[in-house]
């Protein structure tokens, strides 16, 4: 008996963990793989671009989990620098095109994993494919990036979107030596948390010497007589340029599927079931950075892109297409980052998503320290709750601050996952000791208030 043949578009986090697992539960004989990756490396860290542009990674290949070989010695047969142009679902088939010879080549497949990723926002304005404006996506961006920035004469970078990657990216312009600017469209930068938590962001990155414009929408790159970018336009200045880097945000890259006809949500990812497989196609699976998940306080699904969900989909798909059983309930939304010795965290919804979900709520903020506030190196952390009105169930956590404040938003992740109210974790037993938390850790402190805002508006 033929053994059955698995494809897998896509060569990073969720693909690639897709194929070793599948290998894991059947060998060679009952599963081929074949997986195509259109790009120059496979299993990395996209999410530690920043810190190897910034020099706090020093080698490439330092966010590299499992090479091309170590894939290929597993019996995947793992096809570099082969991109999948189009996939015919009827006939159970995909055709790739080798980037080096320009060959075309047909490979059918029994199961079908779709892991293409997300592409970087890259608006249609005059002079934002110049040479020096730069989206960091992959290992290749990130390289033709740090060429850029060896190449520069001048030391000014524009970084545009104050996102997660805008953030990280000014840290590592910074700490190239060169002066930044971050133009941001919106009211305050790190949209993801509420403004008047992005306001401490905005602050802080004035207090490192990071230029913050909000409002500044970008409407043109003004290049040289090199054909370089050398300023950013907006409507009301220009911002000059040595290097230009995107931090805009990604978006779902389905342009396969769609072609197919493979159903989308509102946010531009293919939607899945809880095993993830791909709603209506029985031997089709997608994972990673190009589907919607559910959102279990709001929901509703959501696009967010994010190596941990990556690699736990490519789990749940490799189980359940190499026979075992696998799936994926859903997130609740929470992301960690940092700028220079700020750290910033959010689980959960902001104000603006739980009116969007129809949701009466109430909020607390608090100010308090990540030690004791006697021990030495105590420094300022504020909480930001969101709870529900009546029911006092959680539903958002927003930290900024530093000394550790940053993974403190897993207590709240927790809580948001079983569906706590504040009151509930008011008695959480966390850990203390005064290098590690005052006698009331910020988490509950912030829990306390928000119970107390509820009692105040008669709900609790």
């Amino acid at each position: 008996m033929a053994a059955e043949r698995l494809v897998v578009i896509g060569g990073d986090a969720a693909g690639m963990s897709a194929a070793s697992q599948a290998r894991r539960l059947k060998g060679p004989d009952e599963l081929s793989i074949t997986a195509f990756e259109r790009g120059h490396f496979t299993s990395y860290s996209a999410c530690g671009i920043p810190y190897w542009v910034s020099g706090d990674v020093e080698q490439r290949d330092d966010l590299i989990a499992r090479t091309p070989e170590e894939h290929r010695a597993r019996a995947i047969d793992l096809r570099m620098r082969t991109e999948v142009t189009e996939i015919d679902v009827a006939g159970q088939r995909v055709r790739a095109l080798d980037r080096d010879s320009g060959e075309t080549s047909w490979t059918g497949f029994d199961k079908l994993v779709i892991a293409t990723g997300a592409r970087p926002v890259r608006p249609a304005l005059p002079g934002m494919d110049a040479a020096g404006v730069h989206g960091v996506q992959n290992l290749d961006d990130g390289q033709a990036l740090l060429d850029t920035l060896d190449r520069a004469t001048g030391r000014r970078a524009v970084v545009v979107g104050a996102g997660y990657i805008g953030v990280e990216m000014a840290e590592a312009m910074l700490k190239r030596g060169f002066e930044v600017t971050v133009l941001n469209r919106g009211e305050q930068p790190m949209a993801t948390l509420d403004p008047d938590m992005g306001r401490l962001v905005h602050d802080a990155m004035d207090g490192l010497g990071i230029t913050t414009v909000n409002g500044a929408a970008v409407t043109a790159i003004r290049t040289g007589a090199d054909g370089r970018a050398a300023a950013v336009e907006t409507a009301g200045a220009s911002y000059p340029a040595d290097v230009v880097v995107l931090g805009i945000g990604v978006e779902p890259e389905t342009t396969l599927a769609r072609a197919v006809g493979l159903p989308v949500g509102p946010h531009g990812g293919l939607l899945t079931d809880l095993s993830m497989r791909v709603v209506g196609h029985d031997n089709i699976w997608a994972g990673g950075d190009c589907v919607e998940v559910l959102d279990l306080v709001a929901g509703r699904t959501r696009h967010i892109a994010l190596g941990t969900h990556a690699n736990k989909h490519g789990q749940i798909i490799g189980s359940n297409v190499g026979g075992g059983y696998g799936t994926f309930p859903g997130v609740v939304g929470t992301a960690v980052s940092k700028v220079c010795d700020l750290e910033i965290a959010r689980t959960g919804l902001r104000e603006k998503d739980a009116h969007a979900a129809g949701l009466r709520f109430v909020t607390a903020t608090i100010e308090s320290t990540g030690r004791a506030g006697y021990y030495p190196g105590a420094r300022p952390m504020t909480v930001k709750m969101l709870a529900e009105y009546r029911t006092g169930r959680l539903l958002g956590v927003q930290i900024v601050g530093r000394d550790g404040a940053a993974k403190r938003v897993d207590v709240a992740a927790v809580a948001l996952t079983a569906g706590m109210t504040v009151e509930q974790m008011t008695a959480l037993d966390l850990g203390y000791a005064p290098p590690f938390s005052p006698v009331w850790d910020p988490v509950l402190v912030a829990a306390r208030k928000t119970v107390t805002v509820l009692r105040k508006a008669g709900t609790a």
